[in-house]
């Protein structure tokens, strides 16, 4: 995973090399993102910078992509995990370049048409493609925004894309999220949705049955793919169960290499696991149980609360938010990230998507029937790269770590979201708890303890003394008559906490523009809801909190099997 950095619209060769230096100035905004090299390309209708962080052919996969001909050229962001099936389907000749997994988006493009080729990758991908010849591009994003998209006009009109918003937002007025799912022609000016599934709408997968043994493979497939790297890999590993089974599946196939087909052996054979948590949190205890059970060569690092609190402006610089839950979790995901990078780890696998599939979040208890849990689940999934693709994704790229995100691979995410959501519910007859499905799909990979764990949101896992902290420090330092004038000061999306305004300033200062507070969504949540599910319960509206300890009385902790 890299960053890519755009500007198209241009009139001359001399407009171009007038804006050359200005490009790489922007593009070197991210680099942190790709620390290993960097790549330009020019010419009179466009300029594409790309910052590497090599994890597939790190020796020859340098990017701009070219053609052999020199039309096509391409920046990408991302991870094509099926690239070398792709290749076998190729209905014409191409002459690849490089062994670089992105570079077979410039063969299909030869050869289909977007909106079909898209739906062909099974990846993570934000790129910009250059037609020399018809003098255009297309852009895409992956469709769930696993990888991040931004784009806008400078004063000129000219197009600009970038990975991060921090690369735009001083050239762009109208600076804003790509759209995940979509792509856009620059020659006719048209957004177009090329991710468009049947299991958004209920009705598709109402009585449909999906066995334990496919929802299983699917997922273990996933993983398997995923593994593709040339780099030192681990796994984030919580305790919880989306990342212990990540970490149970990954332990299995990480001896051999998925780039031959699992015939010789790894180069990186044996498996690590990292946590992070507050000295005594929950996430550190359970982390330590699965990775002795799984034979991990595990790595449990311990923050203060001070720590912590030193980090947030850069955490807030680089995850670009002010979305309280979203902070909350990224600093000690951005601490890990700097440990992780500290000892060679270049990629990790990450347990992001689960609880939105399968309805893990607590709230989800008071559902009041399939139809309206499932459409929550859709309006979680949508809503994924305003969240935890964005903390997972831009907190690892701070310090050049890689996440990877099985749950959400695009052939398990269909096998998953085909099955009815009357069996991702709660029963609290039969005493289902949230994820039975999962949790009885991967019988025998965990410890009891581990595979039945109630939920904990991640900034509740680290420690439960990290939120209580950040509300007393802003308790402290945001005084009631400023927050009673948020509204004036913060016309958009006005904080309605004391914590939600100290990080709102700190958002201000890098992200002054009215664009740029505008990329971030609002609304009341509780435990991570959408505004929409808190019409479930009456006593969800007075007590809205984006922890998980708000709506934590709602069952029994899960600690046994149903």
């Amino acid at each position: 995973m890299c960053s890519i950095f755009g500007i198209f619209d241009l009139q001359s060769a001399s407009e171009s090399q007038q804006l050359r230096r200005e490009a790489l100035e922007r593009s070197g905004h991210q680099r942190h993102r790709g620390p290993d090299w960097s790549g330009v390309y020019v010419d009179a209708g466009a300029i594409l910078v790309h910052e590497r962080l090599a994890i597939v052919d790190p020796a020859g996969g340098s990017q701009p992509l070219l053609s052999d001909d020199g039309q096509l050229v391409l920046a990408v962001n991302g991870e094509i995990y099926n690239h070398r099936a792709l290749k076998t389907e190729l209905a014409q000749p191409y002459a690849f370049q490089t062994e670089s997994d992105c570079e077979v988006i410039n063969a299909l493009y030869r050869e289909d048409a977007p909106a079909s080729f898209l739906n062909r990758l099974n990846g993570i991908f934000a790129f910009a493609l250059w037609d020399k010849a018809k003098g255009g591009a297309i852009i895409a994003r992956d469709p769930i925004g696993v990888v991040p998209l931004y784009w806008g006009h400078d004063k000129e009109g000219r197009l600009r894309v970038a990975s991060e918003m921090k690369a735009l937002e001083a050239d762009c007025a109208d600076v804003a999220q790509f759209p995940p799912g979509h792509w856009f022609d620059t020659a006719t000016g048209e957004l177009t949705r090329y991710y468009q599934q049947p299991w958004r709408d209920y009705a598709a997968v109402e009585g449909a049955d999906v066995g334990l043994a496919e929802l299983r493979e699917a997922f273990e497939a996933a993983v398997h793919r995923q593994l593709m790297t040339d780099v030192p890999y681990g796994v984030l590993l919580s305790g919880g169960l989306d990342s212990s089974l990540v970490a149970a599946v990954a332990a299995r196939y990480a001896r051999h290499r998925v780039e031959d087909g699992d015939q010789t052996e790894a180069w990186w054979p044996r498996l690590h696991s990292f946590a992070i948590g507050l000295k005594g949190s929950p996430d550190l205890a359970a982390a330590k149980v699965a990775a002795d059970m799984l034979g991990t060569v595990h790595h449990g690092f311990e923050y203060t609360f001070e720590e912590g609190l030193d980090a947030l402006p850069e955490v807030i610089r680089h995850v670009e938010t002010y979305d309280v839950t979203t902070i909350r979790a990224s600093t000690p995901m951005f601490l890990l990230a700097r440990r992780i990078k500290a000892m060679g780890v270049k990629m990790v696998l990450s347990g992001e998507g689960s609880d939105e599939i399968f309805g893990g979040y607590l709230y989800f208890h008071k559902a009041p029937n399939a139809r309206e849990f499932h459409e929550e689940l859709v309006r979680k999934l949508d809503a994924l790269y305003n969240y935890d693709c964005l903390r997972a994704n831009k907190s690892m790229m701070a310090w050049g770590v890689e996440p990877r995100v099985p749950f959400l691979d695009r052939e398990f995410l269909d096998v998953a979201m085909r099955m009815d959501a009357k069996v991702k519910m709660v029963d609290k007859a039969s005493g289902r708890i949230e994820k039975a499905v999962l949790r009885q799909a991967f019988e025998g990979y965990l410890p009891k303890e581990i595979l039945w764990r109630q939920k904990e949101q991640f900034s509740d896992g680290v420690g439960y003394g990290w939120i209580d902290g950040l509300k007393a420090h802003a308790e402290a330092h945001v005084t009631d008559r400023t927050l009673a004038a948020a509204d004036k000061r913060f016309p958009h999306n006005p904080p309605q906490t004391k914590e939600a305004y100290f990080y709102r300033t700190m958002f201000a200062r890098f992200y002054p523009s009215p664009a740029a507070a505008e990329t971030v969504p609002g609304g009341k949540s509780i435990a991570c809801s959408s505004p929409a599910a808190i019409a479930w319960d009456a006593s969800f509206a007075a007590m809205a909190d984006p922890s998980g300890r708000a709506v934590a009385g709602v069952h029994e902790q899960a600690v046994t099997v149903v």
